[in-house]
C-alpha cells in the first residue's frame, strides 16, 4: 500500500516569556508531515521555521507545504527527497525525519544508535534564557541544581555590565575545570564594539561565543576570530548558505574555531553532513542544535546528533521542556544528560 502525507498544524506555546536578542517568545506554529499507509502512521516530521531566522519562514508557506505534501503523494517513496527545492530547509528536514522513520518500520526510530535503543545519552548544555538580572540569576542557580556541567547563556538583551555581573557570580563558586560556560550572542554586537567586549568576557573563562556580530559580514568576523581573546562559534551565518563552494569559502575566509549546526536551518541532515565534512577538513569543530522545535523535531536532531562522534561532548538540545502543550514523547532529561526511553509511549495527538 503506498503511503500518504496529511499536514498537521500545531501551535505550541512557552511556559515563560522565552527571551532573545530579537525579542520575546510566547508561541510558535509548529506543521508536523505524517505519513500512513491506510490507517497505520508509519512516519512524522516536522517543518517549523523561526520567524525572523528561517530563510523559509515566508507568508505563503503552508501553501508552500501543502504543495509539497501533494507532489509527495504522486511520487514514489524513493524520489521524495528530491522534490523539496534547497530554500525550505524545514521541509527537507521534515520529509527526511518522515522517511527514515518510513525506512525503519518505526515512526519514532530515525537513527539506530545506542541513544535510540535507550542504551546511551546524550549530553547536554543547560540554557540560560534572557530575562531581568533577578530571573536570569535564579535560571542560573536552578540549572546548577540540577547538575550541569556546562551552561549557555544569551546575552545582549539585557544591559552588559549585568550580565558580566551574572558571569562573575558564576565563575566566584565554579572555576572553568568545573563548569564550562558558553554565551550566545545572537549577533548582538556592532563590529566596531565586539572586541572590546569579548575582551571584558575573556576575564570568565569562557568556552566559546556565538555569533557576537550580525551574519553576512566575513570581513569583520574574520578579524574578529583572528583576533578575539575568546573562540567563536558561527550560528546565524550558515543559514541560507547552501552550496557547497560558498559554504568552503565561508569557512576559509573566516576561520571560525566552531560552528553550530541546526539542521532544521540548514536543510536537514544530508545538508548538516557537508558543513560537518568542510569543518573537519579546516580542523574546525562543532556541535548540534536544536531551534526550538518539538519534541518530534528535537528526536530526530538527537537521534541524527547519536550517529555522530560526539561522545560526551555538551550539544545544544535540552529544549524539549519548553512547552506547555508539547508532544509527549519517550524523551527524557536526568540533569545534564537527554535520554531516549523506549518503554514511554508517544502521545500524537488524535489529528495524526
Amino acid at each position: 500500500m503506498d503511503s500518504k502525507f496529511s499536514v498537521v498544524k500545531h501551535q505550541l506555546q512557552f511556559k515563560f516569556d522565552a527571551g532573545t536578542s530579537r525579542g520575546v517568545l510566547r508561541q510558535r506554529e509548529a506543521f508536523f508531515l505524517v505519513m500512513k499507509q491506510g490507517t497505520e502512521l508509519v512516519g512524522v516530521g516536522e517543518a517549523s521555521p523561526l520567524k525572523g531566522l528561517s530563510v523559509d519562514f515566508v507568508p505563503d508557506f503552508e501553501g508552500q507545504l501543502r504543495s509539497i505534501v501533494a507532489l509527495c503523494n504522486r511520487s514514489h517513496l524513493e524520489d521524495i527527497l528530491k522534490l523539496v527545492p534547497i530554500h525550505l530547509p524545514s521541509i527537507k528536514f521534515a520529509l527526511e525525519t518522515a522517511v527514515f522513520g518510513a525506512q525503519n518500520n518505526h515512526a519514532d526510530l530515525i537513527f539506530k544508535n545506542d541513544f535510540s535503543f535507550g542504551k546511551a545519552p546524550l549530553y547536554i548544555n543547560g540554557l540560560i534564557w534572557m530575562g531581568d538580572f533577578e530571573l536570569m540569576k535564579s535560571r542560573i542557580k536552578e540549572k546548577l541544581e540540577q547538575g550541569f556541567s556546562c551552561l549557555k547563556m544569551k546575552i545582549g538583551a539585557i544591559d552588559f555590565e549585568k550580565e558580566l555581573d551574572l558571569l562573575r557570580l558564576i565563575r566566584s563558586s565554579f572555576s572553568s575545570a568545573e563548569l564550562t560556560l558558553r554565551v550566545d550572542a545572537n549577533g548582538a554586537f556592532s563590529p566596531e564594539e565586539a572586541l572590546g567586549k569579548m575582551k571584558r568576557l575573556s576575564e570568565f573563562d569562557l568556552h566559546s561565543i556565538e555569533q557576537p556580530i550580525m551574519s553576512n559580514q566575513w570581513t569583520e568576523m574574520a578579524s574578529l576570530c583572528a583576533n578575539s581573546p575568546i573562540e567563536i562559534a558561527l550560528d546565524e551565518e550558515l543559514i541560507g548558505v547552501f552550496d557547497e563552494q560558498r559554504q568552503a569559502q565561508m569557512l576559509d575566509e573566516i576561520k571560525p574555531h566552531f560552528i553550530i549546526l541546526k539542521p532544521t536551518l540548514l536543510g536537514g541532515f544530508e545538508n548538516t553532513l557537508q558543513w560537518i565534512r568542510l569543518a573537519k577538513d579546516r580542523g574546525i569543530q562543532w556541535w548540534v542544535t536544536s531551534a526550538l522545535e518539538s519534541n518530534i523535531g528535537l528526536n530526530a536532531i538527537s537521534q541524527f546528533t547519536a550517529s555522530l562522534d560526539v561522545r560526551k561532548a555538551h550539544q545544544g538540545l535540552g529544549t524539549g521542556q519548553l512547552y506547555s502543550n508539547n508532544i509527549s514523547s519517550p524523551l527524557t532529561q536526568k540533569g545534564e544528560e537527554l535520554w531516549f526511553d523506549p518503554n514511554i509511549a508517544w502521545e500524537y495527538p488524535q489529528l495524526f
